[in-house]
């Protein structure tokens, strides 16, 4: 830090006022006084001076010299100000808990993004120094609201792969998956407008509906078909339902996939009552056979599907970037996406691309996909022998989820508490609907790394479930 000569006088005059030597009022020495006591210029001192005036302990009077300036105290308010209490749904918190706290890798199955050691966190942060050196500034401004040019290209061309036709000028490029959503309903619904959802259904997406005001009629999914077509006719028959909220592949909380016949059959209900389908095509990467399934959309010859997705499941939770096909509702959606925010992350977005374009991403699919598959065959194994006669765990072929049944006769109140004191997590049944048709079941989840701890806890945990059968 810099020093200035002045001080070899000023610090001494601060001290002397401090400790009470020098009192309010006092003359202090003149100018020519402390030239000469100190050996100072005379600009030297003026500038001392004027430092100990700016500070407010000193103050000149004119033709007379300076003074010691009288030291007033401050009347610093006593109260601290007071803030109402922030008001929080305890409701949506619980449901933020259950669905999202993690409590170590060993006992959390209940959070549906891949953990920490099984994200490629080296492949991710090398793309990340690499773009950034690469664009530099550039990654500082806004990109085009509807997405970088390029990444719409590429993703269209990916899903091309898969039999979706897309136009990337119809795409989106929009912050993670549930903005996606966001986006998709506010341009086909306004509030009051009944829509129908697959039930069970994730927290999240429940929560989006709530929140832009639309009622919802719940279609059941089927262990062996994957929906309730008829179940689904028959609402719209009796029903204006202007969309429906659909996760065909790897159904979060089931695992369970659609098959294509029932896909046809979806979409044929759709386009005979003019309902919107709204495909989440979150999980269809993350398959465990030899082929990514179809979609919906790749049925769709008449434009009534919008689908969207996002890399958070892939490749890591804070990636927050997702898309949507909008088809012929871009122009609306176009404009809520920039109401909702003016660009996704540049980063992200370069990242992405980057990724896609090269083969580094497909190498990580094949790994996780192949974790996943084994970890999920493990728990099941575990699951299926520990867990009392009667219960049913439904086997994946793909995605995050295992969905447990547990017999008519268990006391599920005794089960959860059980499991929150020993800090076993699932998500229980009721997170997944607006009814109670699910207070039997729970979710657990293999996207973190199974550890003999996490299944010694699993086999513990079934083996107490014994005890709450009634």
């Amino acid at each position: 830090m810099k020093t200035y000569r002045y001080e070899i006088f000023t610090a001494i005059i601060e001290e002397q006022i401090h400790s009470g030597i020098l009192q309010s009022g006092d003359k202090l020495p003149s100018i020519r006084e402390i030239k000469k006591r100190y050996h100072l210029s005379i600009s030297s001192v003026q500038s001392g001076f004027e430092y100990l005036m700016i500070k407010g302990i000193v103050e000149s009077s004119p033709r007379s010299g300076y003074f010691v300036a009288e030291q007033r105290e401050e009347n610093i308010p006593k109260a601290k100000t007071e803030l109402p209490p922030v008001v929080r749904d305890e409701e949506f918190m619980k449901n933020i808990l259950l669905t999202s706290k993690r409590i170590s890798e060993s006992s959390s199955f209940n959070t549906a993004v891949p953990g920490d050691l099984l994200i490629p966190q080296k492949l991710i942060l090398r793309t990340m120094q690499e773009v950034i050196r690469e664009k530099g500034a550039a990654l500082l401004r806004y990109y085009p609201s509807n997405g970088l040019e390029t990444l719409r290209k590429q993703i269209a061309k990916q899903m091309g792969i898969y039999g979706c036709r897309f136009n990337p000028d119809e795409l989106i490029i929009t912050d993670g998956a549930l903005q996606a959503l966001t986006i998709a309903l506010s341009s086909v619904t306004k509030a009051g407008d009944v829509i129908a959802v697959d039930s069970p259904c994730v927290f999240s997406i429940l929560e989006v509906i709530g929140n832009l005001g639309l009622k919802v009629i719940e279609i059941p999914v089927h262990y062996r078909t994957g929906f309730d077509t008829e179940y689904f006719r028959k609402v719209c028959a009796e029903n204006n339902i202007r969309a429906l909220i659909v996760t065909p592949n790897f159904h979060n909380p089931t695992g369970i996939m659609m098959s294509d016949r029932t896909k046809k059959q979806v979409l044929e209900v759709a386009e005979d009552h003019q309902v919107c389908i709204i495909e989440n095509d979150m999980y269809s990467d993350l398959y465990f056979e030899e082929k990514r399934p179809s979609s919906i959309k790749s049925f769709d010859k008449k434009g009534v599907v919008m689908m969207y997705s996002s890399f958070s499941k892939t490749l890591a939770p804070g990636i927050r970037l997702g898309w949507l096909y909008a088809g012929s509702l871009f122009a609306k959606a176009e404009r809520t996406k920039f109401a909702l925010g003016r660009s996704v992350s540049p980063l992200y977005q370069e990242l992405i691309l980057r990724l896609l374009q090269g083969n580094s991403y497909e190498r990580h699919l094949r790994s996780f996909r192949k974790e996943l598959n084994r970890q999920a065959n493990q728990l099941l194994d575990v699951l299926r022998k520990s867990f009392p006669q009667g219960s049913y765990f439904h086997k994946p072929q793909g995605g995050y989820s295992i969905w447990a049944q547990m017999p008519e006769a268990m006391d599920m109140e005794k089960f959860h508490k059980y499991c929150e004191k020993h800090k076993v997590l699932f998500t229980p049944g009721d997170t997944f609907s607006l009814t109670d048709k699910y207070s039997h079941h729970f979710r657990v989840v293999f996207a973190e790394r199974i550890t003999p701890e996490s299944l010694h806890l699993l086999k513990e945990t079934g083996a107490k479930a014994h005890e709450f059968i009634l």
